[in-house]
């Protein structure tokens, strides 16, 4: 018997543009360039297909307690929403927070991050 009830949208179609998978993060982690500043490290990988940049975040424990990390997470998707824009598409990011990236949200916020984030897809993404 067919069920009609309508279901929900599937995982993958909501988490469009960020990488999920381990292999994901692997790929760019092996094959792409990485920069690096006192709070952050960007991995960025051209992966050739014309779609948005993909963003995947990495924030450890050493970060600071849940609370902390969450907000850095947030914060960073957020800078990440306004700065990939600027991306080429087909790029796969991984932007990993160091444990200054807690000090760094804490004293200047979004502004701070953005132009923590931005530095460094400059510098990741020239040259494709």
């Amino acid at each position: 018997m067919d069920d009609l009830r309508p279901r929900p949208p599937s995982t993958r179609r909501l988490r469009r543009g960020r990488l999920s998978r381990s292999a994901e993060f692997e790929r760019v982690y092996r094959q792409g360039r990485s920069h690096g500043n006192r709070h952050l490290v960007v991995h960025a990988f051209p992966r050739g297909a014309e779609d948005a940049p993909r963003l995947g975040v990495s924030v450890s424990r050493k970060v600071g307690g849940a609370v902390e990390r969450n907000r850095v997470k947030r914060l960073l998707r957020e800078a990440f929403a306004v700065e990939g824009a600027a991306l080429a598409p087909g790029y796969d990011v991984v932007v990993v927070a160091r444990p200054e990236a807690r000090e760094l949200a804490a004293r200047a916020g979004l502004e701070g991050v953005r132009e923590s984030l931005r530095e460094l897809l400059d510098q990741a993404t020239r040259g494709r």
